[in-house]
C-alpha cells in the first residue's frame, strides 16, 4: 500500500459502504435457477439441506424456495413467466448468484437514508416479498455491480 493512501480498506465481511449504517446483517443469499426441482435435486438430495415448500411471488413474477444450510439462508428463484425479471437475468447470465440480501429493521427507513446519501435504487418504496417480507432493491451500479436487496422480516 502506498504511504499516501490513507483511505480505509474495508474489513473482511463488512458491508459495502453504500449501506454502511443501514444493514443489520446477511438475511440470505439467492440463486437464479431454471429449475426449482432440479435445484432441490441437488441441494436437499446431495447436500441434505432443508428446504421449504415452493412460493409464487405475484410481484417478482417468480417461484422461491429457501433452503437452510446450517444458520445460512439460500433463496433460490426461479421466472414463473417470461417477463420476470430473473427470467432475464437467466437469459443474460444463466444461473448463478442473482443477489445478496440484507437485513434491515425498516426498507421504509433504508431506503430514505439511502436514497439521502444519492444511492441508486430500484425501488423507491418497499414492496411486498416472500415470507411475509418487506422489499426494496438497490441498483447494482450503486454496491460494485452487485444487485443488493433489503429485507425487513414480519413482526
Amino acid at each position: 500500500m502506498d504511504a499516501s493512501d490513507s483511505s480505509p480498506k474495508p474489513q473482511p465481511g463488512s458491508v459495502p459502504e453504500a449501506l454502511s449504517g443501514v444493514v443489520q446483517g446477511l438475511h440470505h443469499v439467492a440463486i437464479a435457477v431454471r429449475s426449482l426441482s432440479d435445484a432441490e435435486d441437488f441441494y436437499a438430495g446431495a447436500l441434505g439441506f432443508d428446504m421449504s415448500a415452493p412460493e409464487y411471488v405475484a410481484d417478482q413474477g417468480v417461484n422461491v424456495v429457501v433452503a437452510q444450510a446450517g444458520g445460512t439462508r439460500i433463496e433460490f428463484v426461479e421466472p414463473a413467466d417470461e417477463k420476470s425479471p430473473v427470467a432475464r437475468f437467466l437469459e443474460n447470465r444463466g444461473p448463478g448468484l442473482h443477489h445478496l440480501a440484507w437485513k434491515v429493521d425498516s426498507v421504509a427507513e433504508a431506503l430514505h437514508q439511502l436514497s439521502a446519501r444519492n444511492v441508486r435504487l430500484i425501488d423507491a418504496v418497499p414492496r411486498p416479498g416472500s415470507h411475509n417480507t418487506t422489499i426494496a432493491f438497490v441498483h447494482p451500479s450503486a454496491t460494485g455491480g452487485v444487485l443488493m436487496e433489503l429485507v425487513q422480516d414480519p413482526d
